[in-house]
C-alpha cells in the first residue's frame, strides 16, 4: 500500500499516452485541443467538460479526463481521485446551470464494450425523471452496459 507521499494524484492518473498516441484516434482528445470547434464548460489540468452531442436528458454533459485515459475496464485503485474529481465537476456543472435536485440526476459510465469513444467519460444527465425511452433503456440502471459513478468507485475501492 502506498503511502501518503506516493498517492497518486488525479493529474498523475491520467498520463497514459502520449500526444501522438491519442491525437490521430481519439475524438475527445481532439475536443480537448480545440480542433472539433466543441465548448468546453469546464477546463482544468485533471478533467474537463462538455456537452453530449446526443443529449439523452435536457442537462446531458459529458466529464473526461483532460489527458487521454482509457475504458473504465483499464482503471485501477490509483484511478479512484480520478472518478471522484470527475464526479464533483460533474455536481459543480449542474449547480452552475440551476441543476440542485441531486436526486433526479444520473451519474455513470457505459461499460465496455459498450463505449463509442475509449476515451473515459462520465455522462451526467438531468433530469432524469425527463428522459425519453431510448435514453432510460441506454443509461439504464444495474445493467451490463451502464455503471454508475458510486459502482465504479466501490469496485476500484475494493481493488487490492
Amino acid at each position: 500500500m502506498a503511502d501518503a507521499a506516493n498517492t497518486p494524484t488525479p493529474e498523475s492518473c491520467t498520463a497514459s499516452h502520449t500526444d501522438e498516441e491519442y491525437d490521430k484516434k481519439c475524438i475527445f482528445c481532439k475536443i480537448l485541443k480545440g480542433e472539433m470547434g466543441t465548448e468546453l464548460l469546464h477546463s482544468d489540468e485533471t478533467v474537463s467538460c462538455f456537452r453530449d452531442i446526443h443529449p439523452g436528458a435536457p442537462h446531458h454533459y459529458l466529464v473526461v479526463p483532460s489527458k487521454h485515459v482509457g475504458n473504465c475496464k483499464s482503471l485501477n485503485k490509483e484511478h479512484v481521485p480520478l472518478v471522484e474529481k470527475m464526479l464533483e465537476t460533474g455536481k459543480n456543472i449542474l449547480e452552475k446551470n440551476n441543476v440542485t435536485d441531486l436526486s433526479d440526476v444520473r451519474f455513470g459510465f457505459h461499460w465496455p464494450p459498450f463505449c463509442s469513444v475509449t476515451h473515459l467519460h462520465l455522462h451526467v444527465l438531468a433530469p432524469v425523471s425527463q428522459m425519453g425511452f431510448m435514453s432510460r433503456l441506454i443509461y439504464r440502471l444495474n445493467s451490463y452496459w451502464f455503471v454508475t459513478a458510486d459502482q465504479l468507485l466501490q469496485r476500484l475501492n475494493s481493488m487490492s
